[in-house]
Protein backbone atom coordinates (compact mmCIF):
# COMPACT_ATOMS: atom_id res chain seq x y z
CA UNK A 1 0.00 0.00 0.00
CA UNK A 2 2.64 2.49 1.06
CA UNK A 3 4.41 1.39 -2.40
CA UNK A 4 1.09 2.20 -4.15
CA UNK A 5 0.69 5.41 -2.70
CA UNK A 6 4.31 6.88 -3.07
CA UNK A 7 4.03 6.21 -6.49
CA UNK A 8 0.97 8.06 -7.39
CA UNK A 9 2.73 10.83 -6.08
CA UNK A 10 5.04 10.82 -8.62
CA UNK A 11 5.64 12.81 -11.32
CA UNK A 12 3.79 12.30 -14.69
CA UNK A 13 5.81 12.95 -17.93
CA UNK A 14 3.50 16.78 -18.12
CA UNK A 15 4.11 17.30 -14.86
CA UNK A 16 7.99 16.91 -14.85
CA UNK A 17 8.43 19.31 -17.78
CA UNK A 18 6.34 22.23 -15.51
CA UNK A 19 8.26 21.43 -12.97
CA UNK A 20 11.14 22.08 -15.34
CA UNK A 21 9.63 25.11 -16.58
CA UNK A 22 9.25 26.17 -13.20
CA UNK A 23 12.92 26.03 -12.52
CA UNK A 24 13.29 27.88 -15.66
CA UNK A 25 11.05 30.74 -14.82
CA UNK A 26 12.30 30.93 -11.30
CA UNK A 27 15.75 31.50 -12.32
CA UNK A 28 14.91 33.87 -15.38
CA UNK A 29 12.96 35.61 -12.97
CA UNK A 30 15.80 36.72 -10.49
CA UNK A 31 18.32 36.74 -13.31
CA UNK A 32 16.16 39.97 -15.12
CA UNK A 33 14.77 41.76 -12.12
CA UNK A 34 16.60 41.46 -9.09
CA UNK A 35 17.44 44.99 -7.82
CA UNK A 36 21.59 43.60 -7.45
CA UNK A 37 23.42 42.48 -10.99
CA UNK A 38 25.50 40.80 -8.79
CA UNK A 39 22.96 38.80 -6.78
CA UNK A 40 24.38 39.44 -3.42
CA UNK A 41 27.79 37.73 -4.25
CA UNK A 42 26.12 34.65 -5.87
CA UNK A 43 26.91 33.51 -9.32
CA UNK A 44 23.59 32.93 -10.33
CA UNK A 45 24.88 30.99 -13.66
CA UNK A 46 26.49 28.24 -11.34
CA UNK A 47 23.62 27.77 -9.21
CA UNK A 48 21.40 27.23 -12.20
CA UNK A 49 23.76 25.07 -13.46
CA UNK A 50 24.11 22.62 -10.16
CA UNK A 51 20.17 22.71 -9.47
CA UNK A 52 18.80 22.02 -12.88
CA UNK A 53 20.23 18.14 -13.17
CA UNK A 54 18.16 18.00 -9.20
CA UNK A 55 15.25 19.31 -10.91
CA UNK A 56 15.29 17.42 -13.76
CA UNK A 57 15.62 13.82 -11.43
CA UNK A 58 13.14 14.80 -8.85
CA UNK A 59 10.49 12.64 -7.56
CA UNK A 60 7.52 14.76 -6.27
CA UNK A 61 6.24 18.05 -6.33
CA UNK A 62 7.97 18.70 -2.73
CA UNK A 63 11.37 17.49 -3.48
CA UNK A 64 10.72 20.18 -6.97
CA UNK A 65 9.36 22.78 -4.21
CA UNK A 66 13.03 21.83 -2.10
CA UNK A 67 15.05 22.35 -5.01
CA UNK A 68 13.03 25.95 -6.04
CA UNK A 69 13.58 27.19 -2.62
CA UNK A 70 16.93 26.17 -1.94
CA UNK A 71 18.16 28.37 -5.62
CA UNK A 72 16.24 30.99 -4.37
CA UNK A 73 17.37 30.54 -0.60
CA UNK A 74 21.04 31.16 -2.11
CA UNK A 75 20.53 34.68 -2.10
CA UNK A 76 20.10 35.10 1.57
CA UNK A 77 17.37 37.43 1.24
CA UNK A 78 13.79 37.82 2.03
CA UNK A 79 10.21 37.61 0.18
CA UNK A 80 12.04 35.22 -2.07
CA UNK A 81 10.03 31.69 -1.73
CA UNK A 82 8.16 28.81 -2.96
CA UNK A 83 4.84 27.80 -1.71
CA UNK A 84 2.36 25.33 -2.56
CA UNK A 85 -0.76 25.36 -4.97
CA UNK A 86 -3.56 25.51 -2.94
CA UNK A 87 -1.72 28.13 -0.96
CA UNK A 88 -1.34 30.41 -3.98
CA UNK A 89 -4.89 29.65 -4.53
CA UNK A 90 -5.63 31.56 -0.89
CA UNK A 91 -4.08 34.25 -2.03
CA UNK A 92 -5.17 34.78 -5.54
CA UNK A 93 -8.24 36.97 -5.88
CA UNK A 94 -9.05 36.27 -9.29
CA UNK A 95 -9.56 32.98 -8.45
CA UNK A 96 -10.95 33.69 -5.63
CA UNK A 97 -13.68 35.74 -7.89
CA UNK A 98 -14.19 33.00 -10.20
CA UNK A 99 -14.55 30.30 -7.51
CA UNK A 100 -17.29 32.65 -5.92
CA UNK A 101 -18.96 33.54 -9.83
CA UNK A 102 -17.65 37.01 -9.70
CA UNK A 103 -15.17 36.08 -12.75
CA UNK A 104 -15.81 40.01 -13.14
CA UNK A 105 -14.96 41.33 -9.54
CA UNK A 106 -13.90 44.41 -8.26
CA UNK A 107 -13.50 45.98 -5.45
CA UNK A 108 -17.40 46.51 -4.27
CA UNK A 109 -17.40 45.59 -0.70
CA UNK A 110 -19.69 45.15 2.56
CA UNK A 111 -18.13 48.42 4.25
CA UNK A 112 -16.41 45.86 6.77
CA UNK A 113 -12.37 46.34 7.62
CA UNK A 114 -10.82 42.85 9.29
CA UNK A 115 -7.74 41.53 11.02
CA UNK A 116 -6.86 38.34 11.63
CA UNK A 117 -5.87 38.04 16.05
CA UNK A 118 -5.18 35.15 17.13
CA UNK A 119 -5.70 32.56 14.31
CA UNK A 120 -9.09 34.69 13.94
CA UNK A 121 -10.94 36.99 11.29
CA UNK A 122 -12.08 39.69 13.61
CA UNK A 123 -14.00 43.30 12.09
CA UNK A 124 -12.09 45.67 13.46
CA UNK A 125 -14.23 48.28 11.63
CA UNK A 126 -17.62 49.01 10.29
CA UNK A 127 -17.93 51.78 7.57
CA UNK A 128 -20.83 54.35 8.78
CA UNK A 129 -23.45 53.68 6.31
CA UNK A 130 -22.20 50.49 5.05
CA UNK A 131 -24.69 47.90 4.24
CA UNK A 132 -22.79 45.79 7.04
CA UNK A 133 -23.47 48.79 9.11
CA UNK A 134 -27.21 48.99 8.65
CA UNK A 135 -27.38 45.06 8.98
CA UNK A 136 -25.49 45.58 12.49
CA UNK A 137 -22.54 44.10 12.16
CA UNK A 138 -19.91 45.41 15.10
CA UNK A 139 -16.25 45.58 15.54
CA UNK A 140 -15.19 42.48 17.56
CA UNK A 141 -17.43 39.98 15.27
CA UNK A 142 -15.77 37.37 14.01
CA UNK A 143 -15.94 36.09 10.84
CA UNK A 144 -16.50 32.19 10.13
CA UNK A 145 -17.66 31.78 6.58
CA UNK A 146 -17.51 33.91 3.29
CA UNK A 147 -20.21 32.06 0.95
CA UNK A 148 -19.09 28.84 0.93
CA UNK A 149 -15.78 29.11 2.52
CA UNK A 150 -14.75 28.29 6.01
CA UNK A 151 -12.41 31.18 6.90
CA UNK A 152 -10.30 29.34 10.03
CA UNK A 153 -8.53 26.46 7.63
CA UNK A 154 -7.86 29.40 4.76
CA UNK A 155 -5.97 31.04 7.69
CA UNK A 156 -4.33 27.94 9.23
CA UNK A 157 -2.69 26.69 5.60
CA UNK A 158 -1.66 30.79 5.08
CA UNK A 159 -0.17 30.52 8.49
CA UNK A 160 1.77 27.60 8.07
CA UNK A 161 3.28 28.59 4.89
CA UNK A 162 4.27 32.33 6.20
CA UNK A 163 4.54 31.63 10.08
CA UNK A 164 7.76 33.36 10.19
CA UNK A 165 7.22 36.35 7.43
CA UNK A 166 6.66 39.79 8.40
CA UNK A 167 3.97 39.53 5.77
CA UNK A 168 1.91 36.74 7.69
CA UNK A 169 -0.70 39.66 8.83
CA UNK A 170 -0.83 40.98 5.38
CA UNK A 171 -1.64 37.82 3.51
CA UNK A 172 -4.24 36.96 6.27
CA UNK A 173 -6.24 39.97 6.28
CA UNK A 174 -6.33 39.91 2.19
CA UNK A 175 -7.17 36.41 2.47
CA UNK A 176 -10.77 37.38 3.89
CA UNK A 177 -10.98 40.91 2.52
CA UNK A 178 -10.76 39.56 -1.16
CA UNK A 179 -13.72 36.98 -0.85
CA UNK A 180 -16.06 39.76 0.91
CA UNK A 181 -15.29 41.84 -2.02
CA UNK A 182 -17.32 41.34 -5.36
CA UNK A 183 -19.14 42.65 -8.26
CA UNK A 184 -20.89 45.98 -7.16
CA UNK A 185 -24.52 45.13 -6.61
CA UNK A 186 -23.64 41.54 -5.78
CA UNK A 187 -24.34 39.73 -2.38
CA UNK A 188 -21.89 37.61 0.00
CA UNK A 189 -23.39 35.43 2.76
CA UNK A 190 -21.41 35.95 5.66
CA UNK A 191 -21.59 33.61 9.08
CA UNK A 192 -20.36 35.86 12.48
CA UNK A 193 -19.71 34.92 15.94
CA UNK A 194 -21.29 38.36 17.69
CA UNK A 195 -20.28 39.41 21.18
CA UNK A 196 -21.88 36.66 22.94
CA UNK A 197 -20.57 33.95 20.86
CA UNK A 198 -23.40 33.69 18.83
CA UNK A 199 -23.86 32.12 14.93
CA UNK A 200 -24.86 35.35 13.06
CA UNK A 201 -25.60 34.84 9.15
CA UNK A 202 -26.67 37.65 6.65
CA UNK A 203 -26.75 38.61 3.32
CA UNK A 204 -24.63 41.75 2.49
CA UNK A 205 -24.91 43.68 -0.33
CA UNK A 206 -21.25 44.63 -1.72
CA UNK A 207 -21.15 48.31 -2.74
CA UNK A 208 -18.49 50.62 -4.08
CA UNK A 209 -15.95 51.75 -1.87
CA UNK A 210 -16.22 54.92 -0.21
CA UNK A 211 -13.24 57.80 -1.84
CA UNK A 212 -12.48 59.10 -4.84
CA UNK A 213 -11.43 56.37 -7.57
CA UNK A 214 -8.23 56.63 -8.68
CA UNK A 215 -5.82 54.69 -11.15
CA UNK A 216 -2.16 54.48 -12.23
CA UNK A 217 -0.90 53.26 -15.00
CA UNK A 218 -1.98 49.86 -15.57
CA UNK A 219 -2.82 48.78 -11.82
CA UNK A 220 -6.17 48.28 -11.39
CA UNK A 221 -8.85 51.21 -9.92
CA UNK A 222 -7.99 52.16 -6.14
CA UNK A 223 -10.53 54.62 -3.97
CA UNK A 224 -9.08 57.43 -1.70
CA UNK A 225 -10.82 58.79 0.93
CA UNK A 226 -8.61 61.00 3.73
CA UNK A 227 -9.74 62.48 6.64
CA UNK A 228 -8.92 64.38 9.80
CA UNK A 229 -10.41 65.16 13.24
CA UNK A 230 -9.50 66.98 16.61
CA UNK A 231 -9.06 63.84 19.56
CA UNK A 232 -11.09 65.07 23.14
CA UNK A 233 -7.81 65.36 24.28
CA UNK A 234 -7.18 68.00 21.86
CA UNK A 235 -4.84 66.05 19.55
CA UNK A 236 -4.76 66.55 16.04
CA UNK A 237 -5.51 62.73 13.85
CA UNK A 238 -4.90 62.67 10.27
CA UNK A 239 -5.95 59.03 8.21
CA UNK A 240 -5.77 57.98 5.10
CA UNK A 241 -6.41 54.49 3.22
CA UNK A 242 -3.78 54.93 0.61
CA UNK A 243 -0.86 57.02 -0.88
CA UNK A 244 -2.98 58.80 -3.93
CA UNK A 245 -3.79 62.04 -5.04
CA UNK A 246 -1.60 64.43 -4.06
CA UNK A 247 -3.72 67.68 -4.10
CA UNK A 248 -6.60 65.92 -1.98
CA UNK A 249 -4.32 64.63 0.46
CA UNK A 250 -2.42 67.93 1.13
CA UNK A 251 -5.38 69.27 1.34
CA UNK A 252 -6.64 67.66 4.08
CA UNK A 253 -3.08 67.79 5.72
CA UNK A 254 -3.22 71.45 5.33
CA UNK A 255 -6.84 71.95 6.88
CA UNK A 256 -5.46 69.53 9.41
CA UNK A 257 -2.56 71.75 10.25
CA UNK A 258 -4.72 75.09 10.31
CA UNK A 259 -7.30 73.71 12.55
CA UNK A 260 -4.58 72.05 15.30
CA UNK A 261 -2.23 74.97 15.72
CA UNK A 262 -2.92 75.22 19.23
CA UNK A 263 -3.11 71.04 19.67
CA UNK A 264 -0.92 69.14 22.15
CA UNK A 265 0.65 66.97 19.93
CA UNK A 266 -0.78 65.04 16.17
CA UNK A 267 -1.43 61.77 15.38
CA UNK A 268 -0.93 60.19 12.08
CA UNK A 269 -2.93 57.14 11.57
CA UNK A 270 -1.85 54.57 8.98
CA UNK A 271 -2.41 51.48 10.10
CA UNK A 272 -4.22 49.17 7.12
CA UNK A 273 -2.35 51.78 4.69
CA UNK A 274 -0.76 49.38 1.67
CA UNK A 275 0.86 52.22 0.36
CA UNK A 276 1.15 54.12 -2.72
CA UNK A 277 3.14 57.16 -4.73
CA UNK A 278 6.46 56.88 -2.49
CA UNK A 279 7.19 60.70 -3.20
CA UNK A 280 3.49 61.18 -0.56
CA UNK A 281 5.97 59.88 2.22
CA UNK A 282 8.16 62.67 1.70
CA UNK A 283 5.15 65.30 1.30
CA UNK A 284 3.47 63.83 4.82
CA UNK A 285 6.38 64.33 6.61
CA UNK A 286 7.37 67.83 5.68
CA UNK A 287 3.98 68.98 7.99
CA UNK A 288 6.23 68.05 10.62
CA UNK A 289 9.82 69.05 9.74
CA UNK A 290 11.70 72.10 10.09
CA UNK A 291 14.77 71.28 9.17
CA UNK A 292 15.81 71.09 5.44
CA UNK A 293 18.11 68.43 3.95
CA UNK A 294 16.51 65.61 6.22
CA UNK A 295 15.60 62.21 4.53
CA UNK A 296 13.27 59.10 5.20
CA UNK A 297 15.83 56.82 3.22
CA UNK A 298 17.25 55.26 -0.19
CA UNK A 299 15.50 52.77 -2.11
CA UNK A 300 17.91 51.15 -4.11
CA UNK A 301 16.25 49.18 -8.08
CA UNK A 302 18.72 47.68 -10.62
CA UNK A 303 19.01 50.78 -12.34
CA UNK A 304 18.60 53.93 -10.12
CA UNK A 305 19.16 54.96 -6.39
CA UNK A 306 16.08 57.29 -4.88
CA UNK A 307 16.65 59.28 -2.17
CA UNK A 308 14.00 59.95 0.12
CA UNK A 309 14.26 63.94 0.96
CA UNK A 310 12.07 65.65 3.27
CA UNK A 311 9.74 68.93 1.90
CA UNK A 312 9.50 71.03 4.67
CA UNK A 313 6.66 73.27 4.90
CA UNK A 314 6.88 76.90 5.93
CA UNK A 315 4.72 76.34 9.02
CA UNK A 316 4.81 72.74 10.11
CA UNK A 317 3.47 71.21 13.70
CA UNK A 318 6.13 71.31 16.06
CA UNK A 319 4.57 68.89 19.23
CA UNK A 320 4.80 65.19 19.64
CA UNK A 321 3.67 63.15 16.64
CA UNK A 322 2.66 59.58 16.88
CA UNK A 323 2.41 57.55 14.20
CA UNK A 324 -0.03 54.18 14.35
CA UNK A 325 1.00 51.00 12.35
CA UNK A 326 -0.15 47.35 11.88
CA UNK A 327 1.00 44.45 10.08
CA UNK A 328 -0.91 45.61 7.01
CA UNK A 329 0.53 49.09 6.96
CA UNK A 330 3.29 48.41 4.24
CA UNK A 331 5.30 50.44 1.41
CA UNK A 332 5.05 53.83 1.80
CA UNK A 333 3.71 53.61 4.97
CA UNK A 334 6.31 52.02 5.91
CA UNK A 335 8.65 54.47 4.89
CA UNK A 336 7.43 57.49 6.25
CA UNK A 337 7.06 55.45 9.75
CA UNK A 338 10.63 53.93 9.63
CA UNK A 339 12.00 57.58 8.19
CA UNK A 340 9.90 59.71 11.20
CA UNK A 341 11.65 57.39 13.86
CA UNK A 342 15.04 57.49 12.64
CA UNK A 343 15.27 61.18 12.38
CA UNK A 344 13.38 61.39 15.86
CA UNK A 345 10.80 63.39 14.53
CA UNK A 346 7.95 60.28 15.57
CA UNK A 347 7.45 57.89 18.21
CA UNK A 348 5.25 54.82 16.60
CA UNK A 349 2.68 52.87 18.35
CA UNK A 350 1.31 49.11 17.48
CA UNK A 351 2.44 45.79 15.61
CA UNK A 352 5.34 45.35 13.24
CA UNK A 353 4.65 46.53 10.00
CA UNK A 354 4.51 44.13 6.78
CA UNK A 355 8.35 44.70 5.62
CA UNK A 356 7.65 45.23 2.28
CA UNK A 357 9.10 48.69 1.39
CA UNK A 358 8.50 47.86 -2.44
CA UNK A 359 5.40 45.46 -2.77
CA UNK A 360 6.68 41.89 -3.74
CA UNK A 361 5.31 40.15 -6.18
CA UNK A 362 4.02 36.88 -5.98
CA UNK A 363 3.54 35.17 -9.22
CA UNK A 364 2.09 31.26 -10.76
CA UNK A 365 4.58 28.79 -11.86
CA UNK A 366 4.03 26.50 -14.80
CA UNK A 367 3.31 23.83 -12.43
CA UNK A 368 0.81 26.04 -10.04
CA UNK A 369 3.00 26.83 -7.01
CA UNK A 370 3.31 29.98 -5.97
CA UNK A 371 6.86 32.08 -6.25
CA UNK A 372 7.16 35.01 -4.61
CA UNK A 373 10.08 37.60 -4.73
CA UNK A 374 11.00 41.14 -4.34
CA UNK A 375 12.13 43.99 -7.17
CA UNK A 376 13.48 46.50 -4.72
CA UNK A 377 15.66 46.97 -1.50
CA UNK A 378 14.98 50.56 1.00
CA UNK A 379 16.70 51.32 3.79
CA UNK A 380 15.88 53.76 6.04
CA UNK A 381 17.46 56.83 7.36
CA UNK A 382 18.83 55.09 10.41
CA UNK A 383 20.63 52.25 8.10
CA UNK A 384 18.24 49.93 8.87
CA UNK A 385 16.57 47.70 5.87
CA UNK A 386 13.28 47.44 5.38
CA UNK A 387 12.23 44.28 3.15
CA UNK A 388 11.69 41.36 5.17
CA UNK A 389 11.82 43.00 9.14
CA UNK A 390 9.25 46.23 8.67
CA UNK A 391 8.92 48.96 11.18
CA UNK A 392 9.28 47.80 15.09
CA UNK A 393 7.00 50.06 16.99
CA UNK A 394 8.34 52.21 20.36
CA UNK A 395 5.39 50.52 21.97
CA UNK A 396 4.15 47.59 21.07
CA UNK A 397 0.30 47.24 21.04
CA UNK A 398 -1.78 44.58 19.62
CA UNK A 399 -6.19 44.86 20.28
CA UNK A 400 -7.55 42.21 21.57
CA UNK A 401 -11.29 40.47 20.19
CA UNK A 402 -12.13 42.20 24.18
CA UNK A 403 -11.29 45.33 23.33
CA UNK A 404 -12.86 45.97 20.38
CA UNK A 405 -16.00 44.22 21.40
CA UNK A 406 -16.20 46.94 24.04
CA UNK A 407 -15.29 49.71 21.25
CA UNK A 408 -12.07 50.69 22.44
CA UNK A 409 -9.15 51.60 20.30
CA UNK A 410 -5.97 50.72 22.56
CA UNK A 411 -3.32 51.45 19.87
CA UNK A 412 -4.77 55.25 19.51
CA UNK A 413 -5.35 55.52 23.40
CA UNK A 414 -1.68 54.35 23.82
CA UNK A 415 -0.77 57.63 21.45
CA UNK A 416 -2.96 59.75 23.19
CA UNK A 417 -1.27 58.67 26.55
CA UNK A 418 2.07 59.21 25.31
CA UNK A 419 1.36 62.55 24.06
CA UNK A 420 -0.83 63.80 27.42
CA UNK A 421 2.89 63.09 29.12
CA UNK A 422 5.05 65.13 26.71
CA UNK A 423 3.04 68.20 26.86
CA UNK A 424 2.66 68.59 30.90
Amino acid sequence: MAALVASAQELTPAERKASIDSFEKVWTTVRDKHWDPKYNGVDWQAVHDELRPKVETAKDKAAVREVLNDMVGRLRQTHFGIFPAEVYHDLDSKAMAKESGDANSDEAHPGIDVRVLEGHAIVTEVEPGSPAATKGVKTGWEIKRVGETEIEPVLARISKQFGDSTLLDLRLERAVESRLQGKTGSTVQVDFLDGANRKVTFDLQRVKPRGKAVQVFNLPVMYFWSEWRKTPANIGCVRFNIFMEPELLAGTMSEAMKGCRECKGFIIDVRGNPGGLGALAMTVAGYFVEKSGLQLGTMYLRGPTLKFFINPRLEPFRGPVAILVDGNSASTAEILAGGMKDIGRARIFGTRTAGAALPSVIDRLPNGDGFQYAIANYISEGGNPLEGIGVIPDEVVRPTRGQLLDGLDPVMDAATHWIGKQVK
